[in-house]
């Protein structure tokens, strides 16, 4: 059975400069996708992945993450955009790191990509009317 989740991996300095996520492709057969990455040599390192695969893969490459001394932390939240109350103000796109909000060029409109999002939540608190909300 196949599936597939996001998931933020927090490297300790001593793991930085190692090939965890070749490994993870390698010795897993894991499919993944980088969303958002921030690695610094002799600093923790962060990425948020999403990670494809085989059900039985997915949880021994976990399991090898983990044994590793990777920390682990699942993406059970989403950022969803309350319609309702958005007013178009651009507040929100200025410091989207990902480019999933953006404002069309044509329609002066903010658009949400979803599928951009890493629910890294720095778009709800500058939200004049609070429009960005997170789910869990």
């Amino acid at each position: 059975m196949a599936i597939s989740k996001r998931v933020v991996l927090h490297f300790p300095p001593r793991l930085v400069e190692q090939p965890i996520i070749y490994r993870l492709v390698k010795d897993h057969n894991l499919v993944l996708n980088i969303l958002k990455a921030s690695v610094t040599p002799k600093e923790e390192g962060l990425l948020v992945l999403e990670l494809s695969g085989d059900r039985n893969d997915y949880d021994k490459g976990i399991r090898y993450l983990t044994d590793v001394g990777v920390r682990i932390q699942s993406l059970g939240q989403n950022i969803v955009r309350n319609e309702a109350r958005c007013t178009q103000c651009g507040a929100c796109v200025v410091v989207c790191p990902t480019g999933a909000l953006a404002i069309d060029p044509k329609t002066r409109m903010v658009n949400f990509y979803e599928d951009k999002c890493t629910a890294c939540e720095l778009c709800v608190l500058p939200c004049p009317p609070r429009a960005m909300e997170v789910h869990f």
